[in-house]
């Protein structure tokens, strides 16, 4: 008798039969038939749908040149704008829609795939988020991108950039509802200038909850005071509230139009859009003649933040033929667990500092930056 039950445990004719022959032919069949449900199950479960998706490289847009037609970016009449040349390309990441699902098989190709990262649906789609709901929050992100990125170009540009806070959204039960309204501009707090978001929330931050402020408010134009008895804060009880979200307005003293459209979204190509208009407005080159790319978010203030598939975006770069890839400072870490795909990957943490970096490997190319290695 075999000693492999997964044998064929059949005997020659005419030879003594063994007595539990009968029954491992029978196991041999509930194994047989076991394992073909294993392999049915498993081709199964290679075509459902997994709760990840894939973010692959995307394509690299030179802020230089065109998109969709249009120079991606356009001065003003009158605004002085000088040469450049190579490029300096914003990078991008291709993730799977909200509305397709990844099938199982996809997600193991793609974890034994160079350049290609599988994370859990609900960290990019949180909530199930459908397709319209992402595209819009990118574009708001884009949005917010293009005024942060001017703000920072035209100020390290010499340019004075004003600033008003400006209410951007009302809390139904606040304490300003029905009395403030999205766009209202908040020129003052209880007599005292505030002309940013910040001073406002300074200023409001000075009494204690329950105590009235008076606003002093332009709405479509016209001024106005408004009194609101500020509550406490739900999370913090010494802290007061009035009930508002606050964005800002800039006035900018030149015309600059950012053309990207609906080609991209997100507010990771800050950065990179800041150094262009930068490089348009003043004199010499950050590129040194040669192809920069890079990433990273752009605050008001010029600090550069952290963003997602930061390895696909410079694997992305390498094949747009970059030779120097901006990493956010915070993203470091990550960048350089993958390939440089034989490209100098700069450290970056502030506006600033990208320009400083920039401006020694035009002069140098062999010159001595702060580095991801």
């Amino acid at each position: 008798m075999p000693d492999d039950p997964g044998r064929d445990t059949a005997v020659p004719e005419g030879a003594p039969q063994d007595p539990d022959a009968h029954r491992l032919g029978r196991r041999y069949v509930t194994l047989l038939v076991a394992g073909v449900s294993v392999v049915a199950l498993t081709c199964v479960a290679f075509l459902l749908p997994a709760p990840y998706v894939t973010m692959r490289p995307g394509p690299a847009f030179d802020t230089f040149g065109e998109i969709g037609g249009r120079q991606m970016f356009t001065f003003g009449k009158g605004v002085k704008t000088y040469p450049v040349d190579g490029a300096l390309d914003f990078t991008t990441v291709s993730v799977t829609r909200a509305d397709t699902h990844v099938s199982l098989g996809s997600v193991v190709e793609a974890f034994l795939t160079s350049d290609v990262a599988v994370v859990p649906r609900d960290i990019v789609y949180p909530d199930d988020e459908s397709a319209a709901a992402s595209k819009a929050e990118g574009q708001a992100q884009l949005t917010s991108s293009k005024d942060s990125s001017l703000v920072v170009a035209l100020r390290a540009a010499g340019y004075r950039v004003g600033e008003r806070a400006s209410v951007a959204a009302v809390a139904q039960d606040g304490a300003a509802a029905g009395k403030l309204r999205p766009k209202d501009e908040i020129t003052a707090v209880d007599g005292r200038r505030t002309p940013s978001s910040a001073s406002v929330v300074e200023a409001v931050g000075r009494v204690e909850p329950g105590t009235t402020v008076t606003l002093d408010v332009v709405r479509d134009g016209t001024r106005r005071t408004v009194d609101v008895t500020t509550r406490p804060d739900p999370r913090d009880a010494s802290v007061p509230r009035v009930g508002v979200s606050l964005g800002t307005v800039y006035d900018f003293p030149i015309d600059v139009e950012n053309n990207v459209g609906d080609e991209v979204g997100g507010p990771s190509a800050g950065t990179m859009f800041a150094l262009a208009i930068y490089d348009r407005l003043t004199p010499g080159s950050l590129t040194g003649g040669r192809t920069i790319a890079g990433t990273g978010t752009m605050s008001p203030d010029g600090t550069v933040g952290p963003i997602g598939g930061v390895r696909q975006k410079i694997a992305g770069a390498a094949a747009a033929g970059a030779k120097v890839f901006l990493v956010p400072d915070a993203n470091c870490a990550e960048a350089a667990q993958g390939s440089d795909h034989g490209m100098t990957l700069v450290r970056v943490a502030t506006f600033d500092e990208a320009v400083k970096e920039l401006t020694a490997l035009a002069k140098d190319p062999d010159a001595r930056v702060r580095t991801c290695s």
